[in-house]
């Protein structure tokens, strides 16, 4: 089979996989929600993070840098926002108690996310920056009878719209005995949401034609995506436990305010987190956010490099679940350090674009197990000495997010130490191939001395090889 030269995506809205054709593919753009930054993100939202951020870089591979954008959203007025300020910092006016605790958790996670290796995003809107947008959309929606007052409550009409429930494949029925539906007296359907609820004097508030009050959740991102990318764009993507009600809220009001058939031609949706087998909760002792994983010692007993998240992430395809654990971190830190030594001799400066067949996997889909088949064959022939294969193999890992030689060099390893090791464990190979079994096993202790651990074990054509890292 040839190599695909089209971009492939899983639409969620379609449930089939689709060659992607933008709308202008000299203006590609892209949403993807971001988090609420009542807490510190946890390892859960560095999914999506790190799986659209590939996508990112595909599309600015396929169409040019200056011909896409990304905007990623923070979600900075929330009632668990509201809670969290009452609780930590109990002193303080609400609004400025607000502003401490959104200002701490957004400066964390854009540190993490960088940590990730992570391109920024073109726009990282806040939804306090974008009321008036909100209540533009408001007027528009209660203008054309699609929203109405209740109860100090502007709430939109679910039935005002024939198809609503199109991405989540719910209709109205399933909705009214759904979990969660709030069942309310002043709302002409249970399914109605809210748009625009009025706030108490303690509470955050914008002055509206509807009384002094606060947006609800779906109208926020329906508002930033239209300021930066328009009434229509390309791509909307989110973890899959967004599809309902969140996205499907967003096209709801977005079409309805605006007239048109579609908010985004393609939905992209990620799946699931678990760690260790189980539900990530609280309640368990195994909630994990991406600061205590990247800077803490919770996890696994120490510190885990950004780039080994990232590969951790993407080593199962984006669509499906992930059981994540201290094996998987462990293996991602591997594979990553081998593809990084075999990459060491890569030209610093070289203009090279990544393998062809890099490109290729990722087209279909984002299949990143191809992709790494695709390099593990460029680091085998790079070890052979082929220097054209560490070259692609070094611009094939800048482009997927992960540096040359990140793990290889810690500040207290130089290049000349690493040389040394190396040549060690060739002794020491040599010396278990003739069967010198007490020489292997003196420079296997002096490595360990260093910090050097290794691990045998027999490649494709059965020969024993063996890898070797550094454990901190």
């Amino acid at each position: 089979m040839g190599e695909m030269t089209e971009l492939r995506l899983y639409n969620t809205l379609t449930r089939t996989k689709e060659v992607f054709t933008p709308i202008d593919p000299k203006n590609v753009r892209m949403y993807v929600c971001g988090p609420t930054v009542y807490d510190y993100a946890h390892i859960g939202n560095a999914r999506p993070v790190i799986v659209f951020d590939l996508v990112f870089r595909l599309l600015r591979h396929l169409y040019g840098a200056e011909h896409v954008t990304y905007v990623r959203n923070i979600t900075d007025v929330d009632d668990k926002i509201n809670a969290r300020a009452v609780r930590d910092y109990p002193g303080l006016p609400l609004n400025e108690a607000i502003r401490k605790v959104t200002e701490k958790t957004a400066e964390q996670y854009f540190k993490d996310t960088l940590a990730l290796g992570t391109l920024e995003p073109t726009h990282q809107p806040r939804a306090t920056d974008n009321i008036p947008g909100m209540q533009t959309l408001i007027t528009s929606l209660i203008g054309s009878r699609h929203a109405y007052e209740a109860a100090g409550e502007v709430l939109f009409a679910v039935d005002s719209m024939p198809d609503y429930g199109q991405l989540s494949g719910r209709n109205l029925e399933d909705n009214v005995a759904g979990a969660r539906v709030a069942v309310e007296a002043h709302k002409k359907n249970p399914a109605d949401f809210v748009l625009w609820k009025q706030s108490s004097p303690e509470e955050p508030g914008w002055d509206s034609p509807w009384g002094r009050g606060r947006p609800g959740w779906h109208i926020e991102c329906s508002a930033m995506s239209e300021r930066y990318l328009g009434k229509v764009f390309d791509i909307h993507a989110g973890g899959l436990d967004l599809i309902f009600p969140h996205h499907e809220n967003e096209i709801a009001q977005s079409r309805c305010a605006h007239g048109t058939p579609v908010m985004a031609t393609y939905w992209l949706h990620n799946g699931f987190l678990q760690v260790e087998g189980q539900k990530m909760s609280k309640s368990l002792g195994n909630f994990i956010t991406m600061h205590e994983l990247l800077e803490t010692e919770k996890f696994g007993g120490r510190k885990w490099p950004g780039e080994v998240l990232r590969l951790a992430m993407l080593m199962t395809h984006y669509r499906e679940p992930i059981d994540f654990s201290v094996k998987r971190l462990e293996e991602a830190e591997s594979k990553l350090r081998d593809w990084q030594r075999a990459a060491s001799t890569a030209e610093r400066d070289s203009v090279l674009p990544p393998h062809p067949g890099v490109v290729a996997e990722l087209l279909d889909d984002l299949n990143f197990h191809k992709v790494s088949v695709v390099l593990d064959g460029l680091s085998r022939d790079a070890r052979k000495g082929d220097e054209t294969a560490a070259d692609l193999l070094g611009a094939s890992l800048e482009f997927l997010g992960f540096g040359i030689d990140s793990l290889l060099q810690p500040s207290s390893l130089s290049i000349d130490a690493t040389v040394d090791i190396e040549e060690a464990v060739a002794t020491r190979l040599a010396a278990l191939n003739a069967r010198d079994f007490a020489k292997a096993d003196t420079i296997r202790a002096q490595l360990l001395t260093q910090g050097v651990q290794l691990m045998d074990y027999k490649d494709e054509a059965g020969q024993r090889q063996t890898k070797w890292e550094l454990k901190p």
